[in-house]
């Protein structure tokens, strides 16, 4: 190979690389918790419109500033509801509710980390409410989308301000500060739970 052939094949990969970089920014959802900063894979394999929903209200701002409304030890935090009661969603800014995008359990499961899209009795109601998975609920599996799963922070999740009771629902909740895709160039540096609306029920 020559000296130019050579060059050229270096500079190729490293275009390579540089896309699948870009790539994988684009599909790292940020949260500015106040305990610090949580980083989030996106999985448009499993769930493209969930996660197309999820980016649209980002760089729309509608998560900032939102609360983890529903938090219950040993099994979730939910947040995503702008009227911080768990009935809201993002349907009074044009954003109809979203078709399932339910994955096989053999391909992905709800475990410690995984992030799930929440919805009412009907599969096709999410909307803009999500939680992040404390523990492994399997009998979420395959009920409910997920679309994304926690790669770094979830110390930081670990500390969201729990609930009380069997719905879990939060006295003076922590906040969502800020939330934000790495590719824009922000935010870098017992009994069972009884179900309620928008939410998944315990395991």
């Amino acid at each position: 190979m020559s000296d130019e052939a050579g060059s050229d094949a270096a500079m190729g990969g490293a275009a390579t690389a540089e896309a699948v970089g870009n790539d994988a920014r684009e599909n790292m959802l940020v949260l500015e918790l106040k305990d610090g900063k949580v980083m989030i894979e996106l999985r448009p394999d499993l769930a493209p419109q969930h996660v197309e929903r999820i980016k649209t209200l980002v760089r729309a701002g509608f998560y900032d500033g939102t609360v983890f409304h529903r938090v219950i030890e040993g099994f979730m935090a939910q947040g995503g509801d702008p009227t911080g009661t768990g009935t809201g969603g993002a349907r009074e800014q044009g954003h109809a509710d979203i078709p399932a995008e339910f994955s096989p359990p053999n391909k992905a499961r709800f475990v410690r980390g995984t992030c799930g899209m929440a919805r009412t009795g009907d599969p096709n109601s999410a909307n803009s409410q999500f939680f992040i998975m404390f523990a492994p609920a399997p009998s979420l599996d395959g009920q409910y989308t997920i679309w994304g799963r926690v790669v770094s922070g979830m110390e930081v999740v670990d500390k969201i301000k729990r609930g009380s009771g069997g719905s879990g629902m939060v006295q003076g909740p922590d906040k969502l500060i800020r939330a934000s895709i790495a590719a824009d160039g922000q935010g870098e540096s017992a009994g069972e739970p009884a179900p309620v609306a928008a939410g998944p029920a315990g395991t």
